[in-house]
């Protein structure tokens, strides 16, 4: 039996250890935020329905999506154990430069809607963090926007092909010339997909506010006090277009584009091209074989053809039929440091990140994403640990079984 006692106030003081009151909320929040879902909660709550929707949602009714997710969550490991783990090195080469990580911030549309800090916040952290940063075609900051917040990190430029070619290649070329590296050339969007959650939101370029917008962003007071306060919010390669998302994509981008346009752009490019938005073994072979220097397996994050196939399925099959010249990416679905060594595993050279940005962002600016980083990066070192592996160039398909709940019907 214990022999009880009356505690003293010295024990009490051991036990009361409070931290010290802080004044900054958003630094408070993002301290309380220990992965991806945190951020979206918090991003949730900060930014209007419209602009929060934008990001979050997908295509229709959003299955390419929700598959590509359950595909990651469906992963299960193989660890090794009694090895040596002290030391972990994340660092890859892609596309014949440095990542200090396997993964790159994707590129991602009209971002300063989300946040008023937009594209500058995402070049700078990633630069910060020594990982790759990718502009849109259709961003809100411009290739020397991007260059100044990031001046010394690699810059990925996104191209869409637009029906006015000239203009095309006059953001091409003025990419080129402000010192980004690698093209991505995005080749999913010979129309705009359904995105029904811009639909029912109303949502137009530039915002417009009806009854129902200003009711639900009243209480968003950031997000309000920094559209109201700073530069208008508009695309940096085009301007005065006054529309919905949808009437965008269908108004500039051109649906005849084929492979002798890609081969075209390849060779205008001074760089590394990789093909964004492949989605079968049989278009990855024609685009190696046209010697472009990878191909991103992606289904645009679903928000394109809904029902498309699963980018992670399809990895080992690509990367074991594809020359080793030639790298295989991924994006779409990956919420996590384990989904991006599960990736690097199955064969995936690099990994692009979109919603996982742009949570944090919206959660807190350059510091929410600098936040979503650290979270992804804490993620994959701890993974590889408790893989048993210390750098990347250890991870196989060993270490990972996909199981599946989608398997083909054979129609024989």
């Amino acid at each position: 039996m214990n022999e009880r006692r009356i505690p003293k106030p010295a024990d009490f003081a051991e036990l009361l250890r409070f931290k010290s009151p802080t004044l900054d909320r958003t630094a408070a929040r993002l301290a309380n935020a220990h992965t991806i879902a945190d951020l979206r909660a918090i991003a949730k709550k900060v930014t209007p329905k419209a602009p929060f929707d934008y990001t979050d949602g997908a295509a229709e009714a959003e299955l390419s999506l929700a598959r590509a997710r359950q595909a990651f969550d469906d992963v299960e490991f193989h660890p090794a154990i009694l090895r040596d783990v002290s030391e972990i090195d994340t660092s890859v080469e892609v596309c014949g430069g440095a990542s200090s990580h396997p993964f790159g911030i994707a590129p991602t549309g009209f971002t300063r809607m989300m946040h008023s800090a937009g594209e500058r916040a995402g070049a700078a952290a990633a630069g910060a963090a020594g990982i790759p940063f990718s502009l849109s075609t259709v961003g809100t900051a411009t290739p020397e926007d991007v260059i100044a917040a990031n001046p010394h990190g690699r810059n990925f430029f996104q191209l869409y092909m637009w029906k006015d070619r000239d203009r095309s290649m006059d953001v091409l070329d003025r990419a080129a010339a402000a010192g980004f590296d690698v093209l991505l050339v995005t080749v999913d969007v010979p129309i705009g997909g359904a995105r029904l959650r811009d639909r029912y939101n109303g949502l137009t370029i530039p915002p417009t506010l009806t009854a129902g917008t200003v009711l639900n962003a009243i209480p968003k007071v950031r997000w309000w006090t920094d559209f109201l306060t700073t530069e208008p919010l508009e695309f940096s390669t085009f301007k005065g277009f006054d529309g919905t998302v949808a009437d965008l994509l269908d108004t500039m981008f051109d649906p005849t584009v084929d492979y002798e346009d890609l081969r075209w752009i390849k060779d205008r490019w001074p760089g590394p091209v990789v093909v964004k938005g492949v989605q079968t073994l049989a278009d990855a072979k024609r685009c190696a074989d046209l010697g472009v220097d990878g191909v991103l397996l992606s289904n645009h994050g679903g928000r394109q053809l809904d029902r498309a196939p699963v980018p992670f399925h399809l990895l080992p099959t690509v990367r074991r039929e594809l020359p080793d010249d030639v790298e295989v990416w991924i994006d779409t679905g990956i919420m996590s440091g384990a989904d991006v060594v599960a990736a690097v595993a199955q064969g995936a050279a690099f990994t692009l990140v979109g919603r996982a940005y742009l949570y944090g962002l919206m959660a807190g600016g350059r510091r929410g994403v600098d936040r979503a980083i650290e979270i992804l990066t804490d993620e994959i070192t701890r993974t590889m640990k408790l893989l048993g592996v210390s750098s990347l160039a250890e991870l196989e398909p060993g270490h990972v079984s996909q199981l599946r709940r989608l398997l083909p019907i054979d129609p024989r």
